[in-house]
């Protein structure tokens, strides 16, 4: 028991000197000094994975293991064995300049649609190569299986598969955990608790493309694939005061839920005697900072996990065939649940129905997800067996929620909000539901303000009689400024009717001269008085029968 003793504590003091590091971040990182929630063994079999890594000769390690020329080629002949559901495309490149092709697997690739997006991101440190090996087999098995297998067709059919095999093409040539300006991948992304990476021109290649890549497309969700652990780890990674505790996002409920749908259907992660469930909180596990799990959450709208999928960071290739089948139905269930789970809808104007990219937030969660900006779908993901109420806002619009009660599967749930109507300069606007072209918004501005106000002001009140005599449109508020008029005006179905109204009696003015447009005054002001003496054009803003139909005129 003393030699045991011994042993464990000389390893963990040879874990200073080791220059690589296990799973996401450094050793010395990995083992502060208030770390005690794993055993002494757990850490010792950790470090003699590692040892045994560094062991083993540059040929042993990459023996079977696809080199970049060999993965960029597997890349473009997927694309063409699959092109009816793929698409290839490059982010950018390496410091070294190596292409970071993408798989993009859908039924429509390259179209947008109302599905949500997910990513499998590999290799982003470069001594950690399963991801890259997993990433092809998933994309593989996809494209063999999608015409008979329920979960592939799903998944095909539903959702746009991005997949980025390898983000460190250096590193793994390098055979080392950094890019080839040295610098961890994981790191280098802005950090909401360490102000140091501000300045995007000084972050790498492979972080700027990141970034610019999840400003193109917006993804849903995602996940990256490490090794070293096993374990899928979820936000936050890092604390504000750099200490060890679990530290939740404000979804952390949906998170747990994500990362236990990868833990429970793996092999065995879920029955891992270091994380409870085979899941992990990041700064419960241990703080890092400059992460790109956190960013994406952050920054991006998008829900990534951390995934450690393989005890050994490198292990030898005639391992991968099992490693996949370890982690198969996690990688597919995890895509899957967005569309098998969370709340989804689409968000438009009840002006006239065209889609709105709005927000969507939920009561009591401190977070906002974007509708898409062509469609305005929303996918939000939350934790099953809960009521939440929805909240759609948009400027310009009333807010319009929801009470739901989400079970285990996926809720559809669209939103139509109302416009709200505001005045500029004595004038009904409306810049979210109105298309009228300036020139016509010109045309009305200069009429209304020249010298026929008078008998355009009559024309208006005898319209707006015999709208409320039909009941045909509703009551919309407008004042003015500068001692003129105030008037409540009747909302006419679109802009084209206020056009077309306008042209007509624009016309009717123009062939007259001062004589007649008096006359047409007097018969105008005539016929008020004609429709107010039977009784027809009676208003009382306190009688329920005006309700929001009425126009009410006043000095």
């Amino acid at each position: 028991m003393i030699m045991k003793t011994i042993a464990v504590f000389s390893l963990l003091l040879l874990a200073s000197t080791l220059p690589s590091s296990l799973a996401r971040g450094s050793f010395q990182t990995l083992l502060p000094s208030d770390f005690n929630h794993h055993s002494n063994v757990s850490r010792a079999r950790h470090l003699l994975e590692e040892i045994e890594s560094r062991s083993r000769t540059s040929v042993d390690l990459t023996q079977g293991y696809m080199s970049n020329s060999d993965l960029e080629r597997a890349v473009k002949e997927f694309g063409q064995r699959c092109s009816n559901i793929s698409r290839i495309y490059s982010i950018g490149k390496s410091v070294n300049g190596v292409p970071l092709w993408v798989i993009e697997i859908s039924d429509k690739p390259g179209e947008e649609e109302t599905e949500p997006a997910f990513k499998y991101i590999g290799n982003v440190h470069g001594d950690e190569p399963v991801g890259r090996e997993l990433i092809m087999f998933l994309a593989n098995w996809l494209c063999d299986n999608h015409l008979k297998d329920p979960l592939a067709k799903l998944i095909v059919e539903n959702v746009h598969l991005h997949l980025l095999p390898s983000l460190n093409p250096d590193g793994f040539t390098l055979r080392k955990r950094g890019n080839a300006n040295n610098i961890d991948l994981n790191r280098d992304f802005p950090d909401q608790f360490l102000f140091l990476n501000d300045d995007e021109d000084s972050r790498q290649p492979e972080t700027r493309a990141i970034m610019n890549w999840s400003r193109d497309i917006q993804f849903t969700a995602s996940a990256t694939l490490h090794g070293g652990a096993l374990v899928a780890n979820y936000p936050w990674d890092g604390t504000d005061d750099k200490r060890t505790f679990y530290y939740g996002c404000p979804d952390d409920d949906a998170f747990r839920f994500m990362a236990s749908i990868y833990s429970h259907s793996h092999y065995n992660m879920s029955s891992s005697k270091e994380f409870l469930d085979g899941i992990t909180n990041g700064a419960a596990w241990y703080p890092l900072y400059g992460g790109m799990q956190d960013w994406n959450y952050i920054h991006a709208g998008c829900f990534e996990l951390t995934l450690e999928i393989s005890d050994n960071k490198w292990p030898v290739a005639a391992e991968l065939p099992i490693i996949w089948k370890y982690n198969k139905m996690s990688m597919l269930n995890l895509v899957a649940s967005l569309v098998k789970t969370g709340v989804h809808g689409r968000i438009y104007s009840s002006g006239d129905g065209r889609p709105l990219p709005a927000s969507i937030t939920v009561s009591g969660i401190n977070y906002t997800v974007r509708a898409g900006r062509t469609f305005a779908d929303y996918h939000r993901l939350l934790a099953p067996r809960d009521k939440y109420e929805v909240v759609a806002t948009m400027p310009g619009y009333k807010s319009r929620n929801t009470t739901i009660w989400l079970d285990e599967g996926a809720m559809t749930l669209d939103f139509v909000l109302d416009p709200e109507v505001s005045v500029k300069g004595g004038i009904l606007q409306n810049v979210y539901d109105c298309n009228c072209d300036s020139k016509s918004k010109l045309e009305f501005v200069e009429f209304l303000w020249g010298s026929h106000f008078e008998v355009f002001f009559v024309f208006i009140v005898i319209l707006g009689f015999l709208c409320i005599l039909f009941q045909k449109r509703k009551k919309v508020k407008i004042s003015t400024t500068k001692q003129r008029t105030v008037m409540d005006i009747v909302e006419l179905d679109s802009c084209d009717d206020w056009k077309k109204k306008i042209d007509e009696y624009l016309q009717r003015m123009t062939a007259m001269n001062a004589v007649e447009r008096k006359a047409l005054h007097a018969r105008l002001a005539k016929s008020v008085r004609l429709i107010k003496a039977n009784g027809q054009g009676k208003f009382n803003p306190s009688s329920p029968s005006s309700r929001s139909r009425s126009m009410k005129i006043t000095r």
